[in-house]
């Protein structure tokens, strides 16, 4: 799809996302609301003549401010049962940055990531030392417990009884795709027409979406894909024959096992559909008047992620980049496959070799899925105006502004 108009001025797009995950129904509506309050948020600052520095950030303070999306005030939790925020704003007329993370004190870490692009030789603070440069810039520090919500700290509770029950956490594991997931066709259509159908043909498998950090055990019987190395695509073949609970058989049975436990869990702490219980990360990008790209992600990161754990969202070309000389680009969903591949540096660089940015996003989600199975989505935007939107998992939150109006939707595979 492409919303270019010829002229020799830029036409003005905001292009915004709110998460990438299975959204139960009862959420769709919050979620179509937070979405068109960001989108006049944003085009508002770029129909006044605004940079799109202004328009992103003010698209994400407005989802910030919002406690549907994992960002801001109503974040998920930490293991201690605080909220820790990251965010990442980047021009791309001149590459400069700006970027924090781990902070507890702060409503709004878009902003304060916008005071370290404009008042700091430095690109990136963490913790107390970003809520102190942001303060030294008249940001207002706040208590923690005003960024948290009822819902977030019973989320925590079940979670953490879960785990105490035995529920194993396998978030981050990686492994082989192909041989837990099935299928490696991700949901990216998005070819123009209605933006509203950006429907695949292919059943989703949901097994792995979001940002869950619940997932159900995959007992395989293939005793080489037992173990992996390195990103966990390719079977050890080199190490030495293990025994006892790192043999084969010993890890299959440690895993039937795992799998018993869930399946006695009182009905008070079993998640039947872990995807169900996220939410994620928001972005946006933008092109200006001037024919500026800016881009911005903000999260607060993993349901009862380790204190100190940083994401993709605030680290540069991972879940967040900006170049006028390729594109724009936000990502959201399992922040460390997308780390891992670099991802949003990898899909500005293709559309920097010719690739459209429709092309870029898709390729870059088939990548990340093929690549380590990680599930998410991006959104690109080029500058000539090319949007690209491409995602993995049921639905991703997203919305479109230009001057001939506004589009949302919430993506629906079949």
């Amino acid at each position: 799809m492409s919303t270019a108009v010829n002229s020799s001025k830029p036409q003005p797009i905001l292009l915004i996302h709110g998460g990438a995950w299975a959204m139960p129904d009862d959420a769709v509506a919050a979620h179509e609301r937070g979405i068109a309050a960001a989108l006049a948020a944003g085009w508002s600052a770029l129909s006044r003549g605004g940079t799109a520095v202004d328009a992103v950030e003010a698209a994400v303070t407005i989802m910030e401010d919002d406690d549907t999306f994992d960002a801001g005030r109503g974040s998920f939790l930490t293991r201690d049962g605080r909220v820790q925020l990251d965010a990442l704003l980047m021009n791309g007329a001149d590459l400069r940055t700006g970027g924090v993370a781990c902070v507890e004190r702060l409503r709004n870490p878009i902003q304060a990531a916008r005071l370290v692009l404009e008042k700091s030789p430095h690109v990136y603070f963490v913790g107390t030392g970003a809520e102190r440069f942001a303060t030294q810039h008249g940001m207002r520090l706040i208590d923690n417990t005003e960024l948290i919500v009822p819902r977030e700290r019973n989320r925590l509770m079940a979670f953490q009884r879960a785990e105490a029950a035995g529920h194993p956490d396998t978030t981050f594991s990686g492994g082989d795709p192909t041989s837990v997931l099935g299928s490696a066709t991700p949901d990216t259509t998005f070819s123009g027409g209605d933006p509203t159908s950006v429907l695949g043909s292919a059943t989703p498998d949901t097994t792995f979406s979001g940002n869950s950090e619940f997932t159900t055990p995959v007992i395989s019987t293939d005793p080489e894909r037992s173990r992996f190395e390195g990103d966990g695509l390719q079977p050890v073949h080199s190490a030495p024959k293990a025994t006892g609970a790192l043999a084969p058989e010993g890890a299959l049975a440690q895993t039937a096992l795992e799998a018993e436990a869930l399946r006695t869990l009182p009905d008070e702490l079993r998640i039947e559909d872990p995807t169900l219980h996220s939410h994620d990360t928001v972005g946006a990008v933008a092109l200006d008047q001037y024919g500026n790209l800016a881009a911005g992600t903000s999260t607060g990161g993993t349901l009862s992620k380790a204190p100190g754990r940083v994401g993709d969202s605030s680290l540069i070309g991972c879940g967040c980049y900006a170049d006028n000389l390729s594109a724009a680009v936000s990502l959201t969903g399992w922040g460390e496959p997308i780390m891992k591949l670099v991802l949003g540096k990898w899909a500005v660089d293709r559309v920097a070799a010719g690739a459209t940015p429709q092309d870029a996003a898709s390729e870059a989600i088939a990548y990340l899925y093929n690549r380590l199975g990680g599930h998410g989505g991006i959104i690109l935007l080029g500058p000539d105006g090319q949007i690209g939107i491409a995602h993995n998992t049921p639905r991703m939150a997203w919305g479109i502004a230009t001057a001939t109006g506004h589009q949302q939707g919430i993506t629906r595979n079949p």
